[in-house]
């Protein structure tokens, strides 16, 4: 009997040995396109039938554009697996996914980019709350701190941190932060049991606004968080706050950061995520109390391989035990 395909959106850059292997259970193939028109009309000529199984790329989007209703429908119906290299999944439209006959079940990779993303959050953190990115660029043009330096910067010592989104990425960061004496607390839909919470304090969104020194912002991007945090956020925040963002870009509304920063509202900000990316709003740019990261949360080395690793784990365990190892949580009862 034929084997089932696997293609590849994207491209596999550390755990290529690991994707190999999948040659003994399935053929893995590449797309022909090289842009969303001619991938939908790829799929639609009958090019992918046969595929069973995907594994995709945030970066394969300059390939297929988004997973929406659209995209999805021209799938081959074969297809059965999506498994997506990242935490965040907002690029797939998992509702039209659940919604084919036979249902495309979608993946993600969870746990594995923890630790980066939370080391980020913390050097984010630290280097908004001390105002280092003035000098950053001043020492390198050989003015030393600045002409004039900038102001003081603060000690994290004794300050709260705010947590909204306290997943896996907000519970480690937190604990990396008990480190340098921050108290957190933190806003979910739901209260987390005391020891999933780890000790910090359960507040309702306008108290979490209303306390913290430093928000980070940890939770996923999808229609309800959506510029969760505009302008009417940020006049309930203490004047001064420090806002760090490492979830996705839209889950707050950079126009109405741009004009906080500017009214010292907020005092600095520290970001590795945007709206329109590449892109990165032009008041941001110009803003020296903002630290901007280009999406770095987790790159280093040993997550990166780990994640495709596992990525392609779930494809492996979806075809030989029809069972993924992590599936999205909106497709748990699939």
């Amino acid at each position: 009997m034929a084997k089932p395909k696997v293609l590849l959106l994207g491209k596999i850059d550390h755990a290529t040995q690991t994707w190999e292997s999948l040659s003994d259970i399935a053929d893995l193939i590449q797309p022909r396109s090289t842009n969303r028109a001619d991938f939908i009309a790829e799929c639609k000529s009958g090019g992918l039938d046969g595929v069973a199984a995907c594994y995709r790329t945030f970066a394969s989007a300059s390939i297929t554009g988004p997973w929406d209703e659209e995209l999805v429908a021209a799938l081959p119906r074969s297809l059965t697996i999506a498994a997506h290299n990242g935490a965040g999944y907002d690029q797939i439209d998992v509702a039209a996914c659940s919604a084919r006959d036979p249902p495309l079940r979608v993946a993600n990779v969870p746990v594995v980019p923890d630790d980066a993303t939370a080391d980020t959050a913390v050097f984010l953190i630290l280097g908004a709350l001390r105002g280092f990115n003035t000098s950053l660029f001043a020492a390198r043009e050989g003015k030393w701190r600045g002409q004039p330096p900038p102001p003081l910067g603060h000690d994290p010592q004794g300050k709260t941190l705010g947590i909204l989104g306290m997943g896996g990425i907000g519970r480690n960061m937190m604990r990396k932060c008990e480190a340098f004496g921050m108290k957190a607390i933190y806003h979910n839909r739901k209260k987390l049991s005391e020891e999933m919470a780890g000790g910090a304090e359960y507040v309702g969104f306008e108290e979490l606004l209303a306390r913290s020194d430093v928000l980070s912002l940890n939770l996923p991007l999808n229609k309800n968080t959506r510029h969760i945090i505009s302008t009417p956020e940020f006049t309930k925040m203490k004047r001064g706050i420090i806002i760090i963002n490492t979830a996705r870009g839209a889950v707050m509304d950079e126009s109405a950061l741009v004009s906080a920063l500017e009214s010292g509202q907020v005092a600095s900000a520290g970001l590795d995520v945007y709206e329109e990316e590449p892109k990165i709003h032009e008041g941001l740019l110009k803003s020296p109390h903002v630290m901007l990261l280009p999406h770095m949360g987790t790159w280093s080395q040993e997550t990166q391989e780990e994640m495709e690793k596992w990525c392609i784990g779930n494809i492996r365990a979806g075809l030989e035990t029809g069972k993924l190892k992590s599936p999205v949580p909106e497709q748990a009862d699939l």
